[in-house]
């Protein structure tokens, strides 16, 4: 999502008489540092935002955009790093991977170019937004073109396809990445005509809400700035280090903790330091939609809460338990405010990604899902 906001910002400053480039990682087949989803603007100038490697294939992604920029049409490059070949832009570097990149060229009278469409899903509500962006056609496409978005709200979003049976096929697929959580290419024939589409799932950004006004809240909320999560800060206001106030997107007193946004793509973390405080915080977070419930402090202090809640007839249920982590984070040795926070960030990045944060060398699978 910070990637998106940096192309967004920047297009949103181009100067008159600039042309512009979006380039998208679109099929990702093996290896590779980036994944589907990526993206890169470049302008006629040279200067891009954003990237679709490690820096590997950005040098020729500029050539690539400029020449999808003067022919006014937009075009899919595939990247191939797996062939040993001399003349192939990646070999040599190991990846080992096959990544297809479309290269859109942007009108910016046009309210539905690329950039439009991601502008209009962050500006949004916090929901799960659905992109098909067409790859590739064959046959008769009169109201659609490669490089086209399609901003799905349900099955009506494909009628202009004017291809029923594709429709059907793409509105089965859709449902099943929906359900999956996961991005993915797919390709659909009918009647003598074919279609590819990349089939895009974009969450809302991750938000955090710390529930404390001590002194470590100001190095957790810096680190999560860093990684453009949401951060609201619930508390004494008076006794928070105004410095917070750079960083965090709310800062609000607890007693109006209801009025915060809190959904299934929140995270909410009791760090007051106060035994009775964050017990009654829990009581709170337990009631809204968080998917993850994080307590700081050691193991015993947070069964001493769970059991005096049941006693006065609030057990902790356990779907309601399978939410919390306690104690939160990963175990990194952290000391520090600093590196707790880094723990804590971590542990939360995990958890939204299924994962269980062990090292990657003892991972027997490859990092990321392979077609």
């Amino acid at each position: 999502m910070k990637e998106i906001k940096a192309i967004i910002k920047a297009y949103n400053t181009i100067p008159s008489g600039t042309h512009a480039a979006l380039a998208t990682v679109v099929r990702v087949e093996g290896s590779s540092y980036r994944r589907t989803g990526a993206r890169m603007l470049v302008f006629d100038d040279g200067t891009w935002i954003g990237g679709i490697s490690g820096g590997c294939l950005e040098g020729d992604a500029l050539k690539r955009a400029r020449l999808a920029i003067n022919n006014s049409r937009a075009t899919l490059i595939t990247y191939d790093t797996t062939e040993d070949d001399p003349h192939q832009i990646g070999v040599g570097l190991g990846c080992n991977g096959v990544i297809d990149v479309l290269f859109t060229p942007l009108d910016l009278n046009d309210k539905n170019n690329p950039v439009e469409i991601l502008k209009s899903c962050l500006e949004a509500s916090r929901d799960t937004h659905v992109l098909l962006t067409i790859t590739a056609l064959e046959g008769n496409w009169d109201k659609v073109a490669t490089g086209d978005v399609i901003r799905y709200k349900g099955r009506d979003s494909l009628s202009t396809l004017k291809n029923p049976r594709i429709e059907t096929a793409i509105f089965d697929n859709v449902l099943q990445q929906i359900a999956e959580n996961k991005s993915a290419p797919a390709q659909f024939s009918a009647d003598r005509s074919s279609i590819e589409i990349f089939i895009e799932i974009l969450p809302p950004e991750i938000s955090v809400v710390l529930m404390g006004h001590q002194y470590d809240v100001y190095p957790m909320s810096r680190l999560l700035k860093e990684l453009d999560w949401r951060v609201s800060v619930c508390g004494d206001v008076l006794k928070i280090n105004p410095q917070i106030r750079n960083y965090a997107n709310t800062i609000i007193p607890a007693s109006e903790f209801s009025s915060l946004t809190i959904d299934e793509h929140t995270a909410i973390v009791l760090m007051s330091h106060d035994y009775k405080t964050d017990k009654k915080n829990l009581l709170r977070a337990l009631q809204t939609r968080a998917s993850f419930i994080g307590m700081l402090g050691p193991r015993v202090r947070s069964e001493r809460i769970w059991k005096e809640l049941a006693e006065e007839g609030n057990p902790v249920t356990k779907a309601e338990m399978d939410r919390i982590h306690a104690p939160v984070g990963l175990d990194i040795g952290a000391v520090t405010p600093e590196e707790i926070a880094l723990s804590l960030a971590a542990g939360i990045k995990a958890a939204f990604a299924n994962r269980n944060g062990n090292f990657l060398k003892f991972r027997e699978t490859p990092i990321h899902p392979r077609t």
